[in-house]
């Protein structure tokens, strides 16, 4: 290790932040690596500042270190200049704590939050001397290549690089892979009898057990099982909230980082059903932590960590039933101890004068608010369930609150959309500047400001919207020029996505296993840090498929049908593809589904998993 160490020492004044490299942080676990029975190299791909930034890996980091003969290190993607003095120096990727080559671990698990770190997850298993196939690494059981997160829920595209995949929650089932590897590894069984084990734990995915048959129009005909493997493989949630592990500690970076604060998660799950929101669905049910737990943890974070920011972690923080006492509780503790305290994106539906005087005392900057669509017609279409007289009241309590700024969240592309929609997005922000001026008691002299971003739709698995083609790179770009061209004053800014990032990302989200080799052949090509504007190669990616004879359009821009098998109907979430069939039609019909508080919309989570409904 001391070899390694003063290679890596002897470059870090070469490269931008020095600090991502070394390790040895306030709050990093130590072990003695010769007491330990398997070692875990949990790994981010992408930079230290964002990877640092990701609560789960806080979560999982710390539960492994509480066994005393398991520890887990952290591994990040290294920015393109010290990559290149890697490559140059022979130094292997490593660990942050112990500064091992990673190659030297047990299990190698990735964090997939997001389809463009795809070719960084290849470029750092090349970077630990790792064969990147996963047929290429032979039979020892040892270098477990395995992922979890969002991005899993559709695998298939990865399935030739994992080893297995892990599904839903993590925090019991990497212990149980672990304990089941400590066991096999004492008996000497190599990796294929390890795998065929693994997959009989529930939320486990073993990809070479399941082989797909193609139809000559490219759909799937059937999916073959082998190894008595499951038919279905069932993601793993935890039923009791409250008692699920929190960490009382996470460590704390030498360097800013994108999210340099305390985060402490309040819920998981949504009662929403956003019919484009993946993360609404593969996290039911939903569950929420006691107000007393979420004190209790606050306060725990920032006298061990020191620091004096803590935001609220969830998919509507302002949906938890005891959102008033909460806040209260919080502000009291966090105004006496001088922490700031960070509130997600609100709710235009839920907000009240209560809520914001709470707001108020803990945010001065402006208010962020996710409205979707431009028109009625098109937010019933998505069952955003959130109406213009909502939109125009929250923001009334707003300036007369103080406020003067507010940024809204649109997207474009999305079912049924038409030109008049998109033009109501800018006729939406001139209603609230003349609400603004229509009000006496605003804030004087301020200037009103509506900052308008227009994130691209993408189709996304395990949604009621899974079916639905994405517009053509013509048709967005249309569409951006006429948001540009609505907008008749200074007073409304606009940003856009990138159109090719975006149709790149549905390509990615709803692919196949026949994106394994175009994936390969664009990392080769040079592609990784795909989602970073400044490293985004389009035509390389374009050339990757070509090559390798794969349609993007056949993946992000055809309409897949009902009864077609897709690429993940193997997987089981909990969520009945027979309700994603009924809300897609009601959809276009721009019908609403009221939310889980109101009615059962019968998606079936609570019935699989054997709790009560709200109602």
């Amino acid at each position: 290790m001391s070899e390694l160490r003063e290679k890596i020492e002897k470059h870090l004044l070469n490269v931008q932040k020095p600090s991502r490299y070394i390790g040895g942080e306030v709050g990093s676990i130590m072990k003695d690596a010769s007491k330990i029975d398997v070692r875990f190299a949990f790994c981010f791909p992408d930079t230290y500042d964002i990877g640092m930034s990701h609560l789960g890996m806080k979560i999982l980091y710390s539960l492994i270190n509480e066994r005393e003969n398991y520890w887990c290190e952290r591994v990040f993607a290294p920015g393109l200049d010290f990559e290149e003095i890697m490559r140059e120096n022979d130094i292997p990727l490593y660990a942050l704590e112990s500064l091992d080559p990673v190659k030297d671990f047990d299990f190698i698990g990735f964090t997939m939050q997001y389809e463009l770190s795809y070719t960084n997850v290849l470029n750092m298993l090349e970077l630990a001397g790792i064969p990147v196939f996963a047929r290429d690494r032979g039979d020892e059981l040892t270098n477990i290549i395995c992922a979890g997160g969002p991005c899993v829920c559709n695998p298939e595209p990865l399935a030739d690089f994992f080893d297995l995949f892990i599904l839903g929650e993590g925090e019991e089932v990497n212990l149980e892979l672990m304990d089941l590897y400590l066991e096999m590894k004492k008996q000497g069984a190599g990796k294929l009898d390890f795998l065929r084990r693994a997959a009989q734990i529930q939320g486990v995915y073993v990809p070479q057990f399941y082989k797909f048959h193609y139809k000559e129009d490219g759909t799937i005909d059937h999916l073959e099982v082998t190894d008595n493997a499951p038919e279905k493989v069932r993601k793993r949630i935890i039923k009791d909230f409250d008692s699920v592990y929190y960490p009382e500690n996470f460590v704390v970076p030498f360097t800013e980082i994108v999210q340099d604060r305390v985060s402490v998660e309040v819920l998981r799950g949504c009662i929403r059903g956003c019919r484009f929101c993946q993360a609404g669905f593969i996290y039911r049910p939903f569950r929420e932590k006691h107000t007393d737990t979420i004190v209790r943890e606050t306060k725990a974070l920032c006298e061990n960590t020191g620091y004096d920011e803590v935001s609220l972690a969830s998919l509507s923080t302002s949906d938890h039933s005891e959102i008033d006492p909460m806040l209260t509780e919080l502000i009291d503790y966090t105004a006496k101890e001088k922490v700031n305290l960070s509130l997600p994106s609100l709710r235009v539906d839920n907000f009240s004068e209560s809520l914001l005087e709470k707001i108020k005392k803990v945010r001065k900057s402006g208010l962020t608010f996710a409205a979707e669509g431009g028109t009625q017609r098109l937010r019933d279409v998505i069952n955003k369930n959130v109406s213009e007289e909502e939109i125009m009241n929250t923001c009334r309590i707003a300036f007369k609150g103080g406020y003067a700024s507010v940024k809204l969240y649109f997207m474009m592309g999305l079912p049924t959309e038409t030109d008049e929609d998109i033009i109501g997005i800018a006729e939406l922000a001139h209603r609230l500047i003349d609400l603004f001026y229509s009000i006496e008691d605003r804030p004087k002299g301020k200037g009103i400001q509506i900052s308008i971003s227009c994130a691209t739709f993408v189709p996304k698995p395990f949604t009621p919207f899974q079916f639905e083609p994405q517009d053509t790179r013509e048709m967005i770009e249309h569409k951006q020029k006429l948001l540009l061209d609505s907008v008749k004053t200074k007073k409304v800014k606009v940003s856009y996505h990138d159109s090719n990032v975006s149709m790149l990302e549905a390509v990615l989200a709803k692919g196949d296993r026949r994106l394994c080799q175009a994936i390969y052949t664009a990392w080769k090509k040079g592609c990784k840090f795909d989602s970073w504007g400044e490293h985004f190669h389009y035509d390389r990616w374009v050339e990757a498929f070509e090559e390798c004879g794969v349609d993007p359009a056949f993946y992000a821009n055809r309409r897949f049908e009902y009864d077609e098998i897709l690429p993940w109907d193997h997987l089981d979430y909990y969520v009945d593809k027979k309700f994603f069939i009924r809300e897609n039609q009601t959809a276009h019909k721009a019908v609403t589904t009221p939310n889980c508080r109101q009615r059962c919309s019968g998606c079936g989570v609570n019935k699989v998993v054997g709790r009560e409904c709200f109602c």
